[in-house]
């Protein structure tokens, strides 16, 4: 594949700046991209977040580039409402985060001592917990983003009250946390309790994967194209009746397909 010189990147970086000024432009912009704020082109920022981690989970690089593509509009969309309220522009962004990049690998980029290598996480994190106090943090849960995947943003959150001290030593400790959940689950009387007792519930078993090393996003979407593969299937093997198959029936095709991918595997 061909590449682009390094030399040419900053034009390409300038032509699309400047379409997106012409799209918000007040007299000869588009209607659609001068009508949007902050808030109503997020959903569109993690949508496109998604698909471009959709390409990724099916090696389709050319998919890729153009998921990358739509990404990089995103960040150059919001940059440009921000410029345009005297909040910062897009060469603030590239700035910021060459400045955090370079802060965060001392060993790389500052006269440090490449034998803390050994232990990057840790020292990864403590310099994001002190660039977090520098913002005015007062919580260890701070920074947590609320639009994260809930999963994933209960893992961060445990991981957050880890690293204070606030955590089960080993994996009995959560394995009870999930009976004590279920059986909470069980004698819930109200829509609200069961809807409470339930959230507990996930967030036992986020924490139970955790004191395992298990990322819980990547098990639950591991299980989710296990469970789609299966499914399809089944409805192979129905032969377009499968909606028509008692559930016994239904799970003897499931049985089926289970001992085919059995038969199959390595």
């Amino acid at each position: 594949m061909t590449r682009s010189p390094l030399s040419s990147t900053p034009n390409r970086i300038e032509r699309i700046l400047a379409i997106m000024e012409r799209l918000r432009d007040p007299e000869r912009g588009c209607d659609w991209d001068r009508a949007q704020t902050f808030a109503t082109i997020a959903p569109y920022t993690i949508e496109e977040a998604y698909e471009v981690a959709d390409a990724i989970a099916r090696a389709d690089m050319v998919a890729l580039k153009d998921e990358l593509g739509d990404l990089l509009f995103q960040v150059v969309f919001h940059a440009r409402m921000a410029e345009e309220a005297g909040a910062f522009a897009f060469a603030d962004v590239a700035d910021a985060i060459s400045a955090k990049m370079e802060s965060r690998h001392p060993h790389i980029f500052a006269e440090a001592d490449a034998a803390i290598d050994a232990d990057r996480e840790r020292r990864w994190e403590s310099i994001k917990a002190a660039e977090r106090v520098s913002r005015g943090a007062e919580s260890a849960m701070d920074g947590v983003a609320i639009a994260l995947p809930a999963l994933l943003r209960a893992e961060k959150l445990q991981k957050r009250a880890a690293r204070e001290g606030f955590d089960w030593p080993g994996t009995d400790g959560p394995r009870a946390k999930i009976l004590e959940e279920l059986d909470e689950l069980d004698r819930a009387e109200s829509e609200a309790e069961r809807v409470e007792e339930a959230g507990d519930l996930l967030f036992a078993v986020v924490n139970f994967l955790r004191a395992h090393r298990i990322a819980p996003e990547d098990a639950l979407r591991a299980a989710n194209r296990k469970f789609e593969r299966r499914y399809r299937a089944m409805e192979s093997l129905a032969e377009g009746r499968f909606a028509e198959l008692s559930l016994d029936e239904q799970e003897a095709l499931w049985q089926a397909v289970k001992r085919s991918e059995a038969d199959v595997a390595p």
